[in-house]
């Protein structure tokens, strides 16, 4: 059953909750998130202070009295024995581990900052998990050739625009399936909704154009039941985020790339880097486009293609001197 912080949580930790969905206008998805990671944390931390059975159920232990008494007695040795006990005991990897820091941090900033409840943040010096970088997955120009050139079957059209935006846009699957076709604006644009209800603009080009208006002339009308949805499934529904990422794993499956890690994510990737590579674009215009809150997270898209590395190698004015040139 999914987790209910109005249910489950206690006042001060639904205060915090109720901030985040409705003053920073956050997604119920992520606040939920949000509420996940600090429950398990609560949950530690009566275990750790032996406030609950030795012999009870971890899953089991409520949260809904934590008080500003219990949390005015948190340290940061407590967030660093924490850590440990989620590599330790839950075998959360860093990026898990960095979602939860973050919560935690989150949350005590807003309990001294916002609402000065606590005289001092005892996270404030908490260091987050270090994540590995890692180049982010991308089609090359050829596979993205070859995966809208397998595009075919009785839904081709809707298909095919679906994966021109993704491969053109770098849109998230979230606000692929949440577009409507109000969206698509006469001036060529197309209006998204991202992460946290923020909108922005997206300039169609050609192929996006033409893959849309092939669309609409076959998109089902009669007996659809979301009469805005862009992209309808074969029940005559909006496309949910699982049908879209199933014709996405349908089509990479049959040009042989279902198997090497490839999603829907990844051809946002592939937008991005294609962007990067072949259309001269600042990273801060990418930023924008693909709806990056922060620009350090625009940032990974600026590794170079080992073409580029050899070009500019080659292009090196050391490149072609020898020993005995130097010699002379």
């Amino acid at each position: 059953m999914a987790a209910d912080f109005r249910n489950e949580a206690s006042q001060i930790l639904k205060e915090y909750l109720f901030y985040q969905e409705t003053v920073r206008a956050r997604s119920s998805k992520t606040v939920n998130e949000y509420f996940i990671d600090l429950r398990t944390f609560f949950r530690y931390l009566k275990i750790h202070r032996g406030l609950v059975p030795s012999d009870v159920e971890f899953d089991k232990i409520k949260i809904d009295d934590v008080d500003l008494n219990l949390l005015k007695t948190v340290s940061l040795n407590d967030a660093y024995e924490y850590m440990n006990y989620l590599v330790r005991d839950r075998n959360n990897k860093v990026a898990a581990r960095a979602r939860k820091c973050s919560s935690l941090k989150g949350y005590f900033k807003f309990l001294s900052s916002n609402r000065k409840y606590l005289d001092k943040n005892p996270l404030e010096d908490l260091e987050m998990p270090k994540k590995p970088k890692k180049l982010p997955k991308y089609l090359t120009l050829e596979q993205s050739m070859e995966l809208l050139n397998s595009v075919e079957g009785d839904y081709k059209e809707r298909d095919y625009a679906i994966l021109t935006l993704f491969l053109n846009c770098g849109l998230r699957v979230s606000e692929m399936a949440g577009l409507n076709y109000t969206d698509i604006r006469t001036d060529n644009t197309i209006r998204v909704v991202g992460k946290g209800n923020k909108e922005r603009v997206i300039y169609l080009n050609k192929a996006c154009v033409n893959a849309l208006n092939d669309y609409m002339k076959v998109r089902p009308v009669d007996g659809v039941k979301d009469k805005k949805a862009l992209f309808i499934s074969r029940n005559h529904n909006r496309m949910s985020v699982k049908t879209i990422q199933a014709m996405v794993y349908k089509y990479l499956a049959k040009i042989g790339l279902d198997a090497q890690g490839y999603s829907c994510h990844k051809l946002r990737h592939t937008a991005a880097t294609l962007m990067y590579q072949y259309g001269d674009v600042d990273v801060r215009v990418l930023k924008e486009v693909l709806g990056h809150e922060n620009l350090g997270t625009t940032e990974i898209y600026t590794h170079l293609s080992s073409t580029q590395l050899k070009s500019a190698a080659d292009n090196n004015p050391l490149a072609n001197v020898s020993k005995n040139d130097s010699d002379d």
